[in-house]
This record gives C-alpha cells, sequence and structure tokens, in this order.
C-alpha cells in the first residue's frame, strides 16, 4: 500500500470516529465562583479557552454601548502595555487573542500553542489584559470615534436599519429592544470611569464561565483555569434579565430608503437556551426556512416566484426569549406580494405542520451535518461556552442527534400552534417609498 492510499485511510478513520463521538465534558467551580468547562483533545498541541462573562449588551441600561466599548477597549492597554505593545507581544507567541460583546455576553479568547516557551508568555499576556486593563483615554477617543462612524454606515444600510427597527418594535423597554451599538448621544457620553465601573461590576469570577478545549490533562486544566481567574474579584453574578412579553397585536412599519430593493423582516420572540420546545421548533423551522434552497419558504418564494434570491426564517436563542425571524430581500415593486406569500406559507405551516417525508429529510440533514459542527477545538470551545453559559446539561452535545431524531410531527405542529401566532407579528419593510 502506498504512502497516498495509507494517508487517505488515516483520514477516513479519523474522520469516522469524529463522525460517532462527543467530546467528553468536564466540569468544575474555582474557588472564586468561576465555572469550568473543559475537553481534552490531545491531537494537536494546542489549546483554545473562552472565557464569557455576563456582560453583553443587555447590561447596558442607560448607557447605550457601553457593553462594546468595554470590550473594543480591553486590548487597547493592560499592565503599562499599549496597543501595539499588546499586539507585538502577541504576534511574537504566535497566539490569537480577541475580546467581542454580544447581547447575552462579552468573550475574551485565547489560542495558543502548548509549547511552554510560547504557551507559559501567552497566558501571561492574556491574564495581564484580563485583570489589570488600563482603558487609556487617548485610545477611548479613537475606539468612540470608530463606533460614531460604524452608526453613520449603519443609516445607509436598509438590513442594519430593519434589523434595530425589528428589534425595537420587538422588546420595547427590554434590554433585547436597543441596538448593541448604542447611539450618537450614548456614545458621546460614556467616559472612561463608565468603562472601569462596568468591568469591575461584571468583569469578575462569579460572573464567569471559562472553556477549555486543548493538549492539556485535568491537573493542568485546572492549573490554568486557577491561574486564569485567581486574579479576577470574586464579585457577584449579574442579576436575572426581566423576561420578555408576549406581543399582544400585530405591528407593522414601513421606512423609506434609496434602495433599489427592500428588506423586510417579520417575526414575534421565539425561544430561549434550554426552552423546552427547543428541538421541536428547530426541526420545525429547519423545514419552514431553516434549510436553503429545500426549504418552503424558499420554495415558494423563490423558487416558484421569482420574488428574492434568499428567503428564510431562523431562531435566534438567548438568556430569555430571542426573536424568530422571517426575512427575504426583494424589488421594492414586488415586496407587498412577497411579504404575502411569506405569511401564507407560515401561517399553511402552523397549521398543518410538516409531512412526514420533509421531517425525515430534514432529520436526516440535520444530523448529518452535526459533525462538522464539531470538527475544530474553536469550534467545541464555543459549544464548551453556550453550554456552561446558558447551563445547558453537560450530555447536550451527545445526545443532539437523539433529540433531533426524537421530533414528531405532531409535536412540530402542536409546539407551533402555540408558540407563533401569525396574528401578532412585527413586520419592518425597509426600501423604497416605504
Amino acid at each position: 500500500m502506498n504512502t497516498k492510499k495509507i494517508t487517505l485511510l488515516l483520514t477516513l478513520l479519523l474522520c469516522s470516529s469524529l463522525l460517532h463521538a462527543s467530546p467528553a465534558i468536564q466540569h468544575w467551580q474555582t474557588e472564586n465562583g468561576a465555572s469550568v468547562y473543559f475537553v481534552p483533545a490531545p491531537e494537536l498541541p494546542m489549546v483554545d479557552i473562552q472565557l464569557v462573562f455576563d456582560a453583553g449588551a443587555a447590561r447596558d441600561g442607560e448607557q447605550g454601548g457601553l457593553a462594546a466599548m468595554t470590550s473594543a477597549m480591553m486590548d487597547e492597554g493592560a499592565a503599562g502595555l499599549n496597543a501595539d505593545q499588546i499586539a507585538e507581544a502577541t504576534d511574537s507567541v504566535g497566539a490569537a487573542i480577541g475580546f467581542s460583546a454580544h447581547q447575552d455576553m462579552a468573550v475574551a479568547s485565547l489560542r495558543s500553542v502548548t509549547d511552554a516557551t510560547l504557551f507559559e508568555p501567552a497566558i501571561a499576556l492574556f491574564q495581564d489584559i484580563l485583570t489589570q486593563p488600563d482603558f487609556p483615554q487617548e485610545a477611548l477617543t479613537r475606539i468612540r470615534k470608530q463606533m460614531l462612524i460604524g452608526l453613520q454606515a449603519k443609516k445607509q444600510q436598509p438590513g442594519a436599519i430593519a434589523r434595530d427597527t425589528f428589534m425595537q418594535a420587538l422588546y420595547g423597554d427590554h434590554p433585547y429592544g436597543k441596538p448593541s451599538s448604542g447611539n450618537e448621544a450614548s456614545l458621546n457620553a460614556l467616559t472612561r470611569a463608565d468603562l472601569i465601573a462596568y468591568y469591575q461590576r461584571y468583569y469578575v469570577a462569579s460572573n464567569a464561565t471559562l472553556a477549555i478545549v486543548g493538549d492539556l490533562d485535568r491537573a493542568a486544566a485546572e492549573k490554568l483555569a486557577n491561574r486564569l481567574i485567581s486574579q479576577l474579584a470574586t464579585g457577584d453574578a449579574a442579576p436575572k434579565l426581566p423576561a420578555v412579553s408576549v406581543l399582544k397585536q400585530a405591528h407593522e412599519q414601513r421606512i423609506s430608503h434609496p434602495s433599489s430593493q427592500s428588506h423586510l423582516m417579520l417575526g414575534q420572540p421565539g425561544l430561549k437556551r434550554g426552552d423546552k420546545d427547543y428541538f421541536s421548533l428547530y426541526v420545525g423551522n429547519h423545514i419552514l426556512g431553516g434549510s436553503g434552497l429545500t426549504s418552503r419558504i424558499s420554495n415558494e418564494i423563490r423558487e416558484k416566484r421569482g420574488l428574492s434570491y434568499s428567503a428564510y426564517s431562523y431562531f435566534s436563542p438567548m438568556r430569555e426569549l430571542g426573536p424568530y425571524i422571517l426575512a427575504l430581500q426583494t424589488k421594492n415593486a414586488s415586496v407587498d406580494e412577497a411579504l404575502q406569500v411569506m405569511r401564507e406559507t407560515l401561517i399553511e405551516f402552523r397549521d398543518n405542520g410538516p409531512t412526514a417525508s420533509e421531517l425525515d429529510a430534514s432529520k436526516k440533514n440535520i444530523t448529518g451535518g452535526f459533525p462538522l459542527r464539531l470538527d475544530s477545538n474553536k469550534k467545541i470551545v464555543g459549544y464548551l461556552a453556550m453550554i456552561g453559559f446558558y447551563q445547558l446539561p453537560l450530555d447536550y452535545l451527545d445526545t443532539f442527534n437523539d433529540n433531533i431524531n426524537a421530533v414528531t410531527l405532531e409535536q412540530i405542529k402542536e409546539a407551533y400552534q402555540r408558540r407563533i401566532n401569525p396574528d401578532k407579528l412585527v413586520t419592518i419593510i425597509v426600501g423604497g417609498d416605504g
């Protein structure tokens, strides 16, 4: 057997093992209150880390953009190093360090090789940034300017306008209804003291979830977790977010925009992480609008009528009820027809549910593609962070395909009829004369 055939055989064997095995998740808590989730992955001499704080835009309060700006400022200066020095130090050890803020969470990430001569300085640098951010005023001025430019750019993007308007109409005064980027007034009002106060309140051990995947054993992972978390203040977990209210009536808003196409979004509050109806609605939506060109929405709107190149729907689960969104882009002249077809397709699916052949094809598509979601340490660490942050079962990945295969036609129909209300949707259209 030649070398190429041996290589191909080994590759197939490795892929086969990945297809049939989900990572075994280990879990513990540090002494100062952080939850740790760990998967050993000795195949590559690397470690991926995500440290997640309950410090997303939902914690902004009346200071819109505070979570985003705090996250953006974390690696702009720390422990006496400026942004250039941090970047140079990161590059010198071949590491990747990143910070981001989302609706529910703020994420700090590190990827490093495990060679001690590179791993140790990478961890030390990451720890310095996490525990000793300087929030330099000159960087704050620059980041603020960048975010203000971003706000101006959004005004030229009908899709961004539609998204922000949709979320505000859907959630009202709930924290989810406020754009994570803030507005001009809120960004201009933020001070260095605001960022420091936000960091001190939310970037604490009791508010943190640590995910580790890589070439470490349990003892080394525990040592690493203690090292990263020990210098964080213990603090307190963030308070529970308010519940999302169901919509009491339909709402439609049309916004004029000098674009050749209209952006259409309609929907309602949908699912939260750990929702008892998650798998029924997930599989149902995969059939309705989540499976690309083979979905019902795409077939009705694109294939049969040519009204849109891309028409789709999806649930976006969050800590509380995240949005259920149906969306498309179409010519301004055909927006009313496209909206009518979208609504009719949703109503028909809600009333009658999917067919047995649709359900079978959907299950095969979802379960067949599931191993690709776990084909890298980076993807696995993202799942660990999600499982820990939202307190999902440790066997979530092991049982995912079983839960998909257990969904029945009756469960999908019942869940859609109980949870989805086509007569109480928020509808936003941006484009044309509005």
